[in-house]
C-alpha cells in the first residue's frame, strides 16, 4: 500500500500506521479512507494529498 503526503504541511499518511486518532485503523489504504477525512495536522481534505513514490 502506498503512502500519501499532504501538499500543504507535509504530513505523511502511512497505511501501516493508519490514523487511529481519527478512527482510521492500521492497514487502511488511502483510497479506503472516507472522503470526509482531513489531514490531522492542517485540516486539508483528501484532494490535497499526493502519492509518495
Amino acid at each position: 500500500m502506498a503512502k500519501y503526503a499532504c501538499t500543504v504541511c507535509g504530513y505523511e499518511y502511512d497505511p501501516e500506521v493508519g490514523d487511529p486518532d481519527s478512527g482510521i485503523n492500521p492497514g487502511t489504504a488511502f483510497e479506503d479512507i472516507p472522503d470526509d477525512w482531513v489531514c490531522p495536522l492542517c485540516g486539508i481534505d483528501k484532494s490535497g494529498f499526493t502519492k509518495v513514490e
